[in-house]
């Protein structure tokens, strides 16, 4: 059974972006030629989980925003500690959706 590059890539990302782009992404890296593929390899995505841990454990402060590139949010979040606790409270839920959603933007950019 041979693996193409394309699946490799989705098999062994597929935690890192919404489950319901996967078909989208599986589409727009066959069209790619093989050295834009290849180069996609290097690209590094950030981890939903660990966006979750920091959230929870230093979100308040905005750390988890930092961490997936929402330089505005993070800071926001910094001079507001974490919206009073609320925000920091209401971004246990979203954090991980919202990594995914920047490691999709990151590859569609990419690509």
């Amino acid at each position: 059974m041979d693996i193409s590059k394309t699946d490799l890539f989705i098999i062994s990302n597929k935690d890192k972006f919404p489950e319901a782009y996967l078909i989208s992404i599986k589409q727009r890296l066959e069209d790619c030629d093989d050295s834009k593929l290849s180069s996609i390899f290097i690209l590094e995505f950030k981890d939903p989980i660990l966006a979750l841990i920091l959230s929870f454990l230093v979100g308040g402060i905005g750390i988890d925003r930092f961490y997936i590139g929402d330089n505005t949010l993070g800071l926001l979040k910094l001079l507001t500690c974490g919206g009073f606790g609320i925000w920091a409270i209401i971004d246990l839920f979203l954090i991980m959706g919202a990594t995914k959603k920047k490691n999709f933007d990151k590859l569609m950019s990419f690509l």
